[in-house]
């Protein structure tokens, strides 16, 4: 463990430059290939099923390995785990750009995935040791902003490189970008974390967790046909067995007692999923709405649509700064409180809505999710000991892709009761409208729920910094 004069300002400042990197380098890839996903099926004949594995794959691949590769960091060594995880995603990223079939595609996705969990499972914790807690908050909030910088900038450029240079080029432009953080984290940065050193590895609990994820991930990507509800309970279910078995084991790969001994730590990760399971689904939504209601092309829904994560890149910094000086989880409690207003004023759309309107709700519910993101996550990380640092920062991801999932379940399941299996078209807009409008009180009501939860929390009393 580094010693607490080790964090100078220069490894401070070397550690964040690595931190935003890698941090727009995941949502980067995964928005922009979302957009290439078109073309992939075109060179390889795949039909929509096969598509979607394309992304599938990469999210499950993270789900799986986010919180066993954080416990692995902490044991072995957060630096180590980073670079590993930073050279396998260049390395697949590089690979993926000369795929010659859908097999290897969706095969290096995975790999990509793996690389993606190191990295989501050890950069927050990188940051949180070298950051003590009245620093903290604003280095995550920094961090936060370089996420939603990739998720804003991966349309547009992916698009255009798509359009102009082909798909290939997307995977292309992470292998310099990854170099970069090779070369800083090897020869910038020292320093090693190994915070949990000594402890055993809990390959059983590691097992279990990845197979009860995959069970409800993938019964969730199929609701809402019966099958879908089977395996997402079982997942459940497996998620249950797994809490039971993991209270008996003396180095667990996830401590259950956090949850039933760390009210701030339960109840944060809870508002994380709510938070993006009332989220995450929006952007589909009003994609969808941009192009058949108001009849605009996709790159002008796309540039309408980039308000919210712009506004969410500009907020999460201020509110990462705020949250060292006042309480995290009251200024994650009020993002929520915006994101629920936010939601409220998205149900109020229809055919004749003006663009002002639309573009004024989306800026709202960027401004809710950009203050409570970088709080949330600040409370989160300081609510639990630095040797734990790595086991939170990858529940803060698992929470995210869950919630994502979920709020895109929601969706279908509404469009499944409203519209059925058929295209979506001007004869069924109403029905779509509604389905939309459905979704968005679903969501602006669990936001109020997540307001009380978040408010509940209590009150965030740091761990003991090494970097004081």
């Amino acid at each position: 463990m580094p010693e607490p004069t080790s964090c100078t300002p220069t490894m401070k400042r070397i550690v964040l430059f690595i931190a935003v990197i890698s941090s727009f380098l995941t949502p980067f890839d995964s928005s922009s290939v979302n957009i290439a996903l078109p073309s992939m099926g075109a060179e390889f004949g795949l039909d929509a099923i096969s598509l979607s594995w394309i992304t599938t794959a990469y999210l499950l691949s993270i789900a799986v390995f986010l919180v066993p590769f954080g416990k692995l960091a902490d044991i072995y060594g957060r630096k180590k785990v980073f670079l590993l995880g930073i050279s396998l995603f260049s390395l697949s990223s590089l690979l993926l750009s000369f795929s010659f079939s859908a097999s290897m595609l969706i095969s290096l996705r995975l790999v990509q995935g793996l690389g993606s969990a190191m990295l989501f499972g050890t950069s927050l914790a990188i940051v949180s040791s070298v950051f003590p807690p009245g620093e903290r908050g604003k280095a995550l909030g920094i961090t936060i902003a370089a996420v939603y910088l990739g998720l804003s900038m991966g349309p547009f450029l992916g698009g255009y490189m798509t359009a102009y240079l082909g798909w290939r080029s997307i995977f292309l432009v992470n292998v310099p970008l990854g170099a970069l953080c090779i070369l800083f984290t090897g020869w910038k940065l020292p320093l090693e974390w190994k915070t949990a050193a000594g402890e055993r590895f809990d390959l059983r609990g590691s097992l279990l967790w990845g197979s009860a994820l995959i069970v409800l991930i993938y019964g969730l990507s199929l609701i809402p046909e019966r099958a879908g509800v089977i395996l997402a309970v079982a997942g459940v279910a497996g998620i249950i067995l797994f809490a039971a078995l993991e209270l008996g084991v003396p180095d667990p790969v996830l401590d259950i007692r956090l949850f039933s001994h760390n009210r701030v730590f339960a109840f944060s990760n809870l508002a994380a999923l709510i938070n993006y399971s009332a989220t995450y689904a929006v952007t589909f939504l009003l994609s969808l709405y941009l192009q058949i209601s108001k009849d605009f092309s996709p790159e002008t829904a796309g540039l309408i649509l980039v308000a919210q994560p712009v506004t969410m890149a500009l907020f999460a910094p201020l509110s990462g700064r705020l949250s060292d000086r006042v309480d995290p989880s009251r200024v994650a409690s009020l993002g929520m409180a915006f994101t629920a207003g936010g939601l409220f004023l998205l149900t109020m759309i229809g055919p004749a809505s003006s663009l002002p309107f639309l573009i004024g709700s989306l800026i709202v519910l960027g401004i809710g999710f950009g203050i409570f993101s970088s709080p949330n996550t600040n409370a989160i990380l300081s609510s639990v000991d630095r040797s734990m640092y790595g086991v939170a920062s990858g529940m803060v991801g698992t929470m995210r892709l869950l919630g994502q999932i979920f709020s895109m379940a929601v969706a279908m399941t509404l469009f499944s009761f409203f519209i059925g299996r058929e295209e979506i078209t001007d004869a069924n807009l109403p029905l779509f409208l509604q389905s939309m409008h459905a979704a968005f009180y679903l969501f602006f009501f669990l936001c109020v729920a997540g307001v009380f939860f978040s408010l509940v929390r209590g009150r965030t009393t740091p761990w003991k910094e090494n970097c004081p």
